[in-house]
């Protein structure tokens, strides 16, 4: 028999299609596991309603666990309470900025986004939409770089 533990663990490092440095428990949006009657169920909250890659992140969560011999597998998406940034793992958050994106809740004052490669609040934004929708484009008028911004929710 599996533990949820053991399950928790499997799926907690399935990375976000969208934004592959991160890993679903990263983005906050893995929010329990649990065994019942031999079945296990995870449960997910997708970043937004009509999230493209929530089929994705569900088919890989079965694959992980189907490949570690869990055979009885059922992801159940939960809308309610809808996700937040704020579930955002601080983890996930220096990966963010890592890869070039500023993470949520980098925006200070009114001065601007602070850009993730100088550090410099002294942004712009660009466009409303980004790589995905959860995304903005912004341009750092310190260093020039463009860059992406991870709206806050």
């Amino acid at each position: 028999m599996v533990s949820a533990a053991e399950a928790w663990a499997t799926v907690a490092a399935v990375p976000d299609p969208e934004i592959p440095v991160l890993t679903i428990e990263d983005l906050g949006i893995l929010r329990e596991v649990s065994v019942e009657d031999g079945c296990v169920v995870v449960t997910i909250t997708p970043t937004y309603l009509g999230c493209p890659a929530l089929d994705v992140i569900a088919e890989e969560i079965a694959s992980r666990l189907h490949d570690r011999g869990m055979g009885r597998v059922q992801v159940r998406t939960v809308l309610s309470p809808a996700w937040t940034t704020d579930w955002m793992s601080e983890d996930g958050r220096r990966k963010l900025r890592d890869y070039g994106i500023s993470p949520p809740g980098q925006t200070l004052l009114q001065l601007g986004v602070r850009c993730p490669h100088c550090g410099s609040v002294d942004s712009h934004e660009r466009s409303r939409f980004g790589a995905t929708a959860c995304q903005a484009q912004y341009v750092c008028r310190a260093c020039l770089e463009p860059f992406d911004y991870f709206k806050d929710h």
